[in-house]
């Protein structure tokens, strides 16, 4: 019995020093948790990952279902208590406070280089901090209008293309057209105000971060990060083009009141045509239109959605490679459509269903030239900046009050003493 104890006590030991992620003599075990959510998504991420196990039997990948409504927050505290998932997904614009708090590898001498030349490198920009990687972009999404068709050919106005899109001055005019008893031209949905201003303004040359040669960011509110947010101040409470009842609704809330007429159009990413393909009535007409362009055209900012490698990973290069293999070419093409999203690399983006007239497919292509790294891309400290200074401000100045002067007050006084905090 004394012999059996010993053992039992030996074996539970190497069982306690052993690799959460290798049992000796059998496969590695890697954790992806993925922040799918639209059905077809969710089901082109598992299907990758079965394809995944079966072809590679030495490298299991489970598949852990997460939440964009709680990431930061989950991840900062699997990340403290060593519970990280191995293969990160996330927004670029979440990863800058995790890349410098090293939670996350850097990719760098990992990546395949037929990974490193198939995306841009201003897709890389977005997931990259110092002299690190710290992601893989790999789906992005810019902001479109989308429209009722009716209601713009009964107004006879022009319709934008991406060739030859409307100025923010014409589309106000042009939501002024569009309003009538009962009905307003636009619907802005900005109960998430920040991305969406910061992201559009980049089209008037607004940039809002600043760094110096010191490589410290400070806020700095232009006459060019001005045109977004006055013209949709000026819709709500000038031209009355607007509602203001939208300005704390989400892009789904907005959706009940386009199918019934009340809006002509609303400015949502593009991956809303999918719950609009769904849930429109029968006979509704909608399209896909570009957003308005400004002094640098139809520029707009995005933050990719992204893959990294949690630091304390054991098994980094099994877990590149499992992120290679999904984001392949014709991989990439799925998870894209599954998403209703634009991929990143150049391969994938030029696979014919991703330029299809159907859904707006070929207009959201048609801007992926155009798309460059979000304002708050690499700006440590952006998520508390964004929820405590930002976000109050932009929708105080929305609902009528407060005023401009106001606006940037808040931006840069109160902005950068967030950020100095994160820069000593």
């Amino acid at each position: 019995m004394r012999t059996l104890a010993k053992a039992l006590a030996v074996l539970l030991l190497l069982a306690g020093c052993s690799s959460p992620g290798h049992r000796d003599g059998g496969p590695v075990t890697l954790r992806f948790q993925s922040l799918a959510w639209q059905q077809q998504s969710v089901a082109a991420n598992k299907e990758l990952v079965r394809e995944w196990n079966a072809g590679h039997p030495d490298v299991k990948v489970e598949y852990v279902q997460g939440s964009w409504d709680s990431v930061h927050d989950q991840l900062l505290t699997s990340f403290e208590g060593g519970e990280a998932p191995d293969v990160v997904h996330d927004a670029s614009d979440d990863l800058a406070d995790f890349a410098y708090g090293g939670y996350l590898a850097d990719l760098t001498g990992l990546l395949p280089a037929r990974l490193r030349s198939d995306i841009p490198p201003g897709s890389w920009r977005t997931a990259t901090f110092g002299h690190g990687v710290y992601g893989v972009p790999f789906l992005q999404e810019p902001r479109v209008l989308i429209a009722n068709a009716d209601l713009l050919r009964a107004a006879k106005v022009r319709v934008p293309t991406p060739r030859h899109p409307w100025s923010w001055a014409e589309f106000r005019e042009v939501a002024k057209r569009l309003s009538g008893p009962g009905r307003y031209g636009v619907a802005w949905p900005l109960k998430e105000p920040v991305s969406a201003t910061l992201n559009l303004s980049l089209s008037a040359g607004g940039r809002l971060f600043h760094r110096g040669a010191d490589g410290k960011v400070t806020v700095r509110f232009t006459e060019g990060d001005a045109v977004v947010p006055r013209t949709v101040h000026d819709q709500v409470a000038v031209d009355h083009s607007a509602p203001a009842s939208t300005l704390g609704s989400g892009g789904s809330d907005t959706l009940p009141g386009f199918f019934a007429g009340r809006y002509a159009m609303v400015p949502l990413g593009f991956s809303y045509r999918q719950q609009i393909a769904q849930q429109a009535p029968e006979g509704f007409h909608w399209q896909v239109l570009p957003a308005p362009a400004g002094a640098e055209g139809l520029t707009q900012g995005v933050s990719p959605q992204t893959l990294s490698v949690s630091a304390d990973c054991p098994h980094k290069k099994e877990a590149v490679a499992f992120i290679d293999f999904l984001l392949r070419p014709e991989n990439m093409v799925r998870l894209a459509l599954g998403d209703w999203m634009l991929p990143t690399g150049t391969q994938a983006l030029k696979d014919p269903a991703l330029h299809a007239a159907g859904n707006g497919w070929a207009t959201g292509t048609a801007l992926a030239s155009r798309l460059r790294p979000a304002p708050a891309q690499s700006v440590r400290g952006y998520p508390e900046w964004k929820d405590k200074v930002a976000t109050p401000a932009y929708q105080e100045y929305y609902s009528g009050a407060i005023g401009l002067p106001e606006l940037r007050g808040r931006l840069e006084r109160d902005g950068n003493l967030v950020l100095a905090r994160y820069q000593r």
